[in-house]
């Protein structure tokens, strides 16, 4: 009995991976609860298992306290008590007394039991996956497509199950229940149900783990891959390096006649992918990045937000750019510069606008009354564009710009703001014309009839021609030669 007893429990456990106390544990408290049951008893009772013979010993435990202090029988014992049993008893000791008389596994007893059993299996079941997977976070799984649950897949990984949801599933993937699939476990959850395996097919750890199975080189870190940029579905952008001088990354990468990289693509379910050359120069990596499209020149335009200018041929700037800014969005995500694409064309218009604005403000800071000339070029080099900038300008300002000292500074912020005193107030003969403006409009609107009749008798008085009455007298006529002629 005893044998066959614990050739169970250890079948149980080489079944579902847990180790042989874990069973015996849940056995034991599944025994005590069924003891507890059955006696409807206040006892905190427990059991022991005992391997070589198979037995299950109940006892109750009981708590040591002062004679005086004794609220619960069931629970605790007096000090003088315990010594009759025990003689090194002392206060806060757990006493366990054992029941010669075993409680039947009554109906009721057996159910609880079970219970019990059940429970506590789940939780080391828990415990074991969650010790299994939360470190191979980032790890390629495969497994089994069970079943879909509002958009997101249920992927069946042998022990366990793992989630797929909807935002990191490829738009151009299907699956059907039954499918092979691989994916990358991007999370590992602790929830009430026990720890929930989150995987991802569109992550960019998936397209690395591939190359990382495809490629030797990579596997052996001989080439790795710096960065990765993917828009799951329709196109990937990879950053490889090579330890090795004679060994080339995009090379390696791309295998034999494209062998590796179209490995990976047909898992990928034909998804297009950019193996791209990484380099210290940010430079050469962004033209890099922006692959097939040439690039003219690329430019800094600011460390501090990282941000680069880009500029190509006419004809290359629809292919720079990509389908709805996928090739520029993906390259500049890729080299972590924000990347400003634009055409030769642009560049010159910019270029002039500039000019002409610079030329402007050359002669707007030029006419500051006693400033010289090189003074105005200082101000124009710091990027002082208009009048009204020097005015708000402080003093740590205009000082702090290599060639003026603090009287050249306070010489040009007294002309600049004589300058803008002087002009005139503008803000106000705008009001002062607009309210001209709505009582005209008013005035318009009242004469309007009047206008209209007097128009009206104009065009009347200047088309109409005069009709002869009957007083009217005759015009004189015009004198003749005979008229004129001497008498």
């Amino acid at each position: 009995m005893s044998n066959e007893l614990f050739h169970t429990i250890e079948q149980i456990g080489r079944e579902k991976g847990l180790e042989t106390d874990v069973i015996i544990q849940a056995l034991e408290e599944a025994y005590a609860a069924a003891t507890r049951k059955y006696y409807a008893s206040r006892q905190d009772f427990g059991a022991r298992f005992d391997p070589s013979t198979g037995v299950f010993v109940v006892f109750s435990k009981q708590t040591v306290v002062e004679d005086d202090d004794l609220a619960d029988p069931d629970t605790e014992i007096t000090l003088s008590d315990a010594k009759s049993k025990i003689d090194d008893a002392e206060l806060g000791m757990i006493i366990e007394t054992e029941h010669v008389t075993e409680a039947p596994l009554t109906r009721i007893a057996a159910q609880a039991a079970k219970q019990v059993i059940y429970q506590k299996v789940k939780e080391a079941e828990r415990e074991l996956i969650w010790e299994e997977y939360h470190d191979r976070v980032g790890e390629l799984l495969t497994g089994q497509v069970k079943r879909f649950d509002r958009g997101d897949m249920i992927v069946d990984l042998g022990r366990t199950e793992g989630v797929m949801p909807r935002r990191e599933q490829s738009r151009a993937e299907h699956y059907n229940p039954g499918d092979r699939i691989r994916a990358v476990l991007v999370n590992v959850e602790r929830l009430g149900k026990g720890p929930q395996l989150l995987l991802s097919r569109a992550h960019e750890i998936v397209v690395e783990k591939l190359f990382e199975m495809e490629v030797p080189e990579i596997y052996d870190a001989t080439v790795s891959i710096v960065a990765v940029s993917r828009d799951a579905g329709e196109r990937s952008k990879v950053a490889v390096r090579s330890k090795d001088r004679d060994v080339d990354p995009v090379g390696a990468c791309v295998g034999m006649k494209g062998s590796r990289v179209q490995a990976v693509i047909r898992e990928l379910r034909g998804e297009k992918i950019d193996i791209v050359q990484f380099d210290e120069d940010q430079s050469s990596y962004v033209r890099n990045a922006l692959n097939p499209a040439s690039i003219n020149r690329v430019a800094v335009r600011d460390y501090e937000t990282r941000e680069m200018e880009v500029i190509v041929a006419e004809d290359q700037l629809s292919l720079a750019i990509g389908k709805r800014g996928q090739n520029v969005r993906l390259a500049s995500k890729l080299v972590g510069w924000h990347l400003d694409i634009k055409s030769e064309a642009e560049k010159k218009a910019e270029v002039e606008a500039e000019m002409e604005r610079m030329q402007l403000a050359s002669q707007e800071l030029s006419g500051l009354p006693g400033i010289r000339p090189d003074v105005a070029q200082l101000l124009l080099e710091a990027g002082f564009r208009t009048i009204e900038e020097v005015s708000l300008a402080s003093m740590e300002d205009l000082t702090g710009i290599d060639g003026v000292d603090e009287e050249t500074a306070i010489s040009v912020h007294d002309a600049a703001e004589t300058v803008i005193e002087e002009r005139p107030d503008e803000p106000e003969a705008v009001e002062e014309d607009a309210e001209e403006s709505e009582e005209l409009a008013v005035e318009g609107e009242e004469a309007e009839p009047v206008l209209e009749e007097a128009a009206v008798a104009a065009v009347t008085v200047e088309t109409a021609e005069p009709e002869a009455g009957p007083d009217a007298e005759e015009a004189p006529a015009e004198p003749t030669d005979e008229d004129t002629k001497p008498e």
